[in-house]
């Protein structure tokens, strides 16, 4: 009996190594998905696999072993154990032959041939093993927008959000689920919960605040655009503005308006417009009459009729002069004052329109002793002058055959305007002359003026003004080029003329731009001596007589300063930083999109977000509007070393 469960158990350890590889690939992917459940599973079909193979053999090992190995005359049988004479005598046979016939390779070989590998259960298992690694990435996926939309409906579903807007805006209460929100200014923003109970979980709002919310609803004043947080879902809450009213004046359309000589009305048209309301606009107008020192004034006030719409106040009528009280002569100033219904009201004062009704024009007397005082003639810009110049080349390519007389004609009108322009700037060097015409030309037989000739001269022309050197020679530079400008000009040669224009132009800039000289005009006056401590030698708190190198200035705080070096790296942050870095947003960034995004960004990196840090350096960076650069000089030793290397380098 012995022998046979000897050749059984040999044969059930080759089955069993035959069929191990796939007891070990099936269960290889579940460990590769570290899933447990799935290795538990695939390892009790192993065992289960195992006892059902073992059984097999068992039970049909006389049978492999007969069909394999003819040596054993088909008695393996006998093995197991024989009745008869003959038959024991043929299991002696038998035995004697299992050692030569019944080796290791030969029992490798049934199980090869009986034991099959069965991949059957190996594609099972791995098509299992790979529908548990695609669930497990559409599990890991990001969701939808509507999914999300959902999961926050559901989540936030237990709050309600109420807004009262101020009750001079009209518009109703609104109380719903949370939401995107469009709310005036300082309306009252509450949120509730449905079944009040105490919630750990505040209402965090992108400025930093943290509103309780329990039992009591949280409350906050809508002062500006900010977005809020519960349980993880966000909401932007946008707050509109309150604008001032708005005057808009059709008729005239001139903020100087010259009515003709024999006009008899007068058109003032105008709409006043509110976000809100309406509450007053009133005209005014004031009446100027006179010349000179003998001007009177009178002034009135017209309240705006209401239309049927509370924002809107039109308002067009057909004033005749009579009405007006307007003569030859005068001139009627008025603006429109227009003022809402807030709580701070708003107050918009439209700029202010002139209606001038020409007075009869006055024939002088050439004769007259009394000499007639003429207004100055406003002088053109240099600006000006560029642009007239510009023109007329361009009219000049456009018309290739203009008139000789009216190219001239401009080109001259041209040249006089830089001539005035020139003459107002030579004053400050006491020219008086012209160039071409107005010059007043003596005879040399003219008697000299003596007091010219042999008197003291307090005017010099470079003597009489205050300019520092080099003032006087950006205004030298002005005058050449004005000079060069009204030759060319004069010359009917305006392409010539452009470029010292713009010379001119760019002289007249760095005067614009110049410092003022200082003049000491009284003497160094020291600080007082202490009396008590003169003539002892002590010199303690005595500022050195060696001039500090200048600081740089500030720009950012020194916290936002620490705040964005620390966002570079992995390491932490400092203190309190969230609390610095709202208020550098908030003073720093006015555009409501971009402020929202920064502090959103303030919230990702408070929640642990890593690869939210370059965005908020990002951010805080970009608020830095001024940088100024400064050049400090650093101390270096002097010595013959450095001296001799230095020598040595070439450069």
């Amino acid at each position: 009996m012995q022998a046979d469960a000897d050749i059984c158990g040999r044969l059930q350890f080759a089955a069993t190594r035959r069929r191990a590889p796939l007891w070990i690939a099936a269960i290889l992917p579940w460990l590769l998905l570290l899933s447990l459940p799935g290795i538990l599973v695939w390892s009790a079909w192993a065992v289960w696999d195992c006892r059902r193979l073992r059984a097999r053999v068992q039970r049909d090992w006389t049978g492999w072993i007969d069909a394999t190995v003819p040596a054993l005359e088909d008695s393996s049988a006998l093995l197991a154990g024989a009745t008869s004479a003959i038959g024991q005598l043929q299991r002696r046979r038998l035995l004697a032959r299992i050692a030569t016939t019944l080796t290791d390779d030969v029992l490798a070989a049934i199980a090869r041939e009986r034991v099959r590998f069965d991949a059957r259960w190996l594609a099972l298992s791995v098509c299992a093993a790979l529908a548990v690694f695609a669930w497990r990435l559409v599990e890991a996926a990001p969701l939808t927008p509507h999914e999300v939309k959902a999961l926050v409906a559901k989540q936030t579903s237990e709050i309600t959000v109420r807004v009262t807007p101020p009750k001079y805006t009209g518009m109703p209460k609104s109380d719903g689920p949370p939401r995107e929100l469009q709310v005036p200014e300082h309306s009252v923003v509450e949120w509730c919960l449905r079944a009040p109970q105490p919630v750990d979980t505040p209402i965090e709002l992108s400025d930093g605040q943290s509103l309780k919310i329990g039992r009591e609803c949280a409350r906050w004043s809508a002062t500006e655009s900010v977005f809020w947080r519960w349980r993880g879902a966000r909401y932007n809450l946008r707050v509109i503005p309150d604008r001032a009213p708005e005057v808009t004046l059709t008729a005239p359309r001139e903020m100087i308006h010259t009515l003709a000589p024999d006009a008899a009305s007068a058109t003032i048209t105008l709409a006043v417009r509110d976000d809100y309301q309406v509450r007053r606009a009133t005209l005014h107008l004031t009446l100027a009459r006179g010349s000179g020192e003998n001007i009177r004034f009178s002034d009135r006030e017209l309240p705006l009729p209401e239309s049927n719409d509370p924002r809107t106040r039109n308002w067009h009528k057909q004033w005749t002069l009579a009405e007006l009280g307007m003569e030859p002569g005068d001139e009627l100033f008025f603006f429109v004052r227009a003022t809402d219904n807030a709580e701070r009201p708003h107050t918009t004062v439209s700029p202010t329109y002139t209606l001038r009704l020409p007075g009869p024009v006055e024939e002088t007397d050439e004769s007259s002793a009394q000499p007639m005082l003429v207004k100055p003639e406003s002088l053109r810009s240099q600006r000006q002058i560029i642009i007239d110049t510009e023109q007329l080349l361009a009219d000049l390519k456009a018309t290739p055959g203009m008139n000789p007389a009216t190219l001239r004609e401009r080109s001259e009108s041209i040249a006089g305007d830089q001539a005035q322009l020139r003459r107002r700037y030579g004053q400050f060097l006491g020219e008086e002359s012209t160039l071409f015409g107005g010059e007043e030309h003596h005879d040399d037989d003219e008697k000299h003026d003596v007091v010219a000739e042999f008197g003291h001269a307090h005017d010099q022309a470079e003597n009489a003004t205050l300019f520092d050197e080099s003032t006087k020679k950006i205004l030298r530079r002005a005058l050449s080029a004005m000079w060069d400008a009204e030759k060319a000009l004069r010359a009917i040669t305006p392409k010539t003329a452009l470029a010292p224009e713009h010379k001119a132009l760019e002289a007249i800039k760095q005067l614009q731009q110049a410092d003022r000289i200082y003049l000491h005009k009284t003497a160094f006056v020291p600080p007082p001596l202490k009396e008590e401590i003169r003539m002892t030698g002590d010199v303690d708190g005595t500022k050195s007589y060696r001039r500090e190198q200048a600081t740089a200035a500030v720009p950012i705080p020194e916290e936002v300063r620490r705040l964005i070096e620390a966002l570079d790296g992995d390491g932490a942050l400092p203190a309190l930083w969230s609390r610095g870095a709202h208020e550098w947003i908030r003073s720093r960034i006015t555009s409501d999109e971009q402020r929202l995004e920064a502090q959103r960004a303030v919230q990702d990196v408070a929640d642990g977000c890593a690869t939210c840090r370059p965005l908020l350096r990002a951010w805080l960076r970009g608020a830095i509007t001024q940088a100024p650069v400064l050049l400090q000089a650093r101390p270096a030793p002097q010595t013959p070393f450095t001296r001799a290397l230095r020598k040595e380098v070439p450069r």
